[in-house]
Protein backbone atom coordinates (compact mmCIF):
# COMPACT_ATOMS: atom_id res chain seq x y z
CA UNK A 1 0.00 0.00 0.00
CA UNK A 2 1.21 3.57 -0.93
CA UNK A 3 0.44 6.69 -0.68
CA UNK A 4 -0.17 7.57 -4.07
CA UNK A 5 -2.62 4.38 -4.12
CA UNK A 6 -4.61 6.24 -1.41
CA UNK A 7 -4.31 9.40 -3.34
CA UNK A 8 -6.04 7.43 -6.50
CA UNK A 9 -8.30 5.89 -4.02
CA UNK A 10 -9.56 9.37 -2.54
CA UNK A 11 -9.88 10.81 -6.34
CA UNK A 12 -11.95 7.94 -7.59
CA UNK A 13 -14.00 8.53 -4.47
CA UNK A 14 -14.45 11.69 -5.06
CA UNK A 15 -15.25 11.87 -8.65
CA UNK A 16 -16.74 8.10 -8.76
CA UNK A 17 -15.81 7.77 -11.94
CA UNK A 18 -12.68 6.01 -13.18
CA UNK A 19 -11.74 8.41 -16.34
CA UNK A 20 -12.63 11.84 -13.92
CA UNK A 21 -10.63 10.35 -11.38
CA UNK A 22 -7.79 9.78 -13.47
CA UNK A 23 -7.63 13.28 -15.16
CA UNK A 24 -7.64 14.69 -12.13
CA UNK A 25 -4.74 12.57 -11.16
CA UNK A 26 -2.78 13.33 -14.10
CA UNK A 27 -2.43 9.36 -14.84
CA UNK A 28 -4.25 7.19 -17.51
CA UNK A 29 -7.86 5.32 -16.89
CA UNK A 30 -5.82 1.84 -17.24
CA UNK A 31 -2.94 3.09 -14.97
CA UNK A 32 -5.74 4.12 -12.22
CA UNK A 33 -7.32 0.58 -12.77
CA UNK A 34 -4.64 -0.94 -12.31
CA UNK A 35 -3.58 0.49 -8.92
CA UNK A 36 -7.37 0.07 -7.58
CA UNK A 37 -6.80 -3.39 -8.20
CA UNK A 38 -3.34 -3.71 -6.72
CA UNK A 39 -4.91 -2.21 -3.50
CA UNK A 40 -7.78 -4.34 -3.64
CA UNK A 41 -6.14 -7.26 -3.88
CA UNK A 42 -3.24 -6.36 -0.93
CA UNK A 43 -6.36 -6.12 1.11
CA UNK A 44 -8.27 -8.80 -0.06
CA UNK A 45 -11.71 -6.66 -0.16
CA UNK A 46 -13.29 -4.98 -2.84
CA UNK A 47 -13.43 -1.41 -2.53
CA UNK A 48 -15.57 -0.33 -5.24
CA UNK A 49 -18.01 -1.56 -6.94
CA UNK A 50 -17.98 -1.69 -10.68
CA UNK A 51 -21.23 -2.47 -11.93
CA UNK A 52 -22.79 0.51 -11.18
CA UNK A 53 -22.42 3.85 -12.34
CA UNK A 54 -21.53 5.92 -10.87
CA UNK A 55 -18.49 3.76 -9.04
CA UNK A 56 -20.01 3.42 -5.46
CA UNK A 57 -17.81 2.01 -2.46
CA UNK A 58 -18.49 -1.14 -0.60
CA UNK A 59 -19.51 -1.05 2.83
CA UNK A 60 -15.87 -2.41 3.41
CA UNK A 61 -15.05 0.39 0.85
CA UNK A 62 -16.45 3.47 2.91
CA UNK A 63 -14.42 2.72 6.10
CA UNK A 64 -11.21 1.74 3.90
CA UNK A 65 -11.46 5.49 2.40
CA UNK A 66 -12.20 7.21 5.54
CA UNK A 67 -8.75 5.78 6.88
CA UNK A 68 -7.65 6.68 3.69
CA UNK A 69 -7.97 9.90 3.84
CA UNK A 70 -7.13 10.73 7.24
CA UNK A 71 -3.95 9.38 6.30
CA UNK A 72 -3.58 11.63 3.66
CA UNK A 73 -3.94 14.60 6.06
CA UNK A 74 -1.87 13.68 8.45
CA UNK A 75 0.69 13.11 6.04
CA UNK A 76 0.21 17.30 4.80
CA UNK A 77 -0.16 18.11 8.10
CA UNK A 78 3.70 16.76 8.62
CA UNK A 79 4.36 18.19 5.20
CA UNK A 80 3.28 21.46 6.07
CA UNK A 81 5.46 20.87 9.63
CA UNK A 82 8.30 20.34 7.98
CA UNK A 83 8.23 22.89 5.77
CA UNK A 84 7.77 25.63 8.17
CA UNK A 85 10.48 24.68 10.34
CA UNK A 86 13.44 24.32 7.39
CA UNK A 87 16.10 27.16 7.91
CA UNK A 88 15.28 27.15 11.94
CA UNK A 89 18.49 25.52 13.38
Amino acid sequence: MTLIQLEYLAALDTHRHFATAANACFISQPTLSMQIQKLEEELGVKIFDRSKQPVLPTENGIAIIEQARKIISERNILTEMIESKKGII
